[in-house]
């Protein structure tokens, strides 16, 4: 089973409304590695890794996010398993 890390960015109204809470629940259900942080200029940055048919379940849920939410837009970013060393689970990270 191939193991996908994926980073993305997810713009919108995603600060405030329980994005990331969100983002841990739908990743730990998944189990998935990683973590999601509020970022400086109001979006949220994810990095996770796992199974390439979990991760894809997770970025399609990132895309709907929680009802609060409105996302305009996820762009994703190159990763790498190196950037998950010490990581087990799914967290939050501090702001960037």
């Amino acid at each position: 089973m191939s193991r996908r890390v994926v980073r993305f960015f997810v713009t919108g109204r995603v600060q405030g409304v329980g994005f990331r809470a969100f983002l841990i629940r739908e990743a730990n259900a998944l189990a998935l590695d990683g973590w999601a942080r509020n970022r400086a200029d109001g979006s949220v940055e994810a990095l996770a890794a796992g199974p390439e048919a979990a991760v894809a379940a997770f970025i399609e849920a990132a895309r709907r996010g929680p009802l609060a939410s409105r996302v305009d837009s996820l762009r994703e970013a190159p990763a790498d398993e190196a950037e998950l060393a010490g990581v087990a689970g799914f967290g939050m990270a501090a702001t960037a």
